[in-house]
């Protein structure tokens, strides 16, 4: 019988995850805060999409900066924009992974990123769908 290690050659037998050497306290949220923005810093250097939403939302934060509603309306017409970006950081994340496992096509790899972007797809009808509600009750 082998082992992992020898199964596959790529792990090495000194890698090994650690739970007891993670940061702890303060440290952890400040390493969290850190790896956050490498991420946000990646993501608009590098995805087009990401760019775009970010576009979106600022657009967003100077209408509902001058448009008189409560709020809670405002508050939940901002949790929509996030949402999209949110969408599509865990959009990017699955097609990064995706790439990492391999370049050739792969029926569950095309499936992986369709499913991802439909996510996207959704978070943006959510969004209309509560910006067009708010505006209604408005006019």
């Amino acid at each position: 019988m082998r082992s992992l290690n020898e199964s596959n050659p790529v792990v090495s037998t000194t890698t090994h995850f650690d739970p007891s050497n993670k940061p702890k306290g303060l440290r952890r949220v400040f390493k969290a805060l850190k790896n956050s923005l490498r991420a946000f810093s990646w993501l608009t250097k590098n995805e087009a999409a990401f760019k775009q939403e970010l576009s979106l939302a600022a657009v967003a934060f100077v209408v509902l900066a001058f448009w008189s509603i409560p709020f809670l309306e405002r508050a939940i017409l901002m949790s929509s924009i996030f949402f999209i970006l949110f969408a599509e950081i865990i959009n990017t994340a699955i097609e990064v992974t995706v790439d990492r496992i391999g370049t050739e096509f792969h029926a569950l790899s095309g499936l992986a990123k369709d499913l991802a972007s439909a996510g996207v797809f959704l978070s943006i009808v959510i969004a209309c769908v509560l910006w067009a509600g708010v505006f209604y009750s408005h006019i």
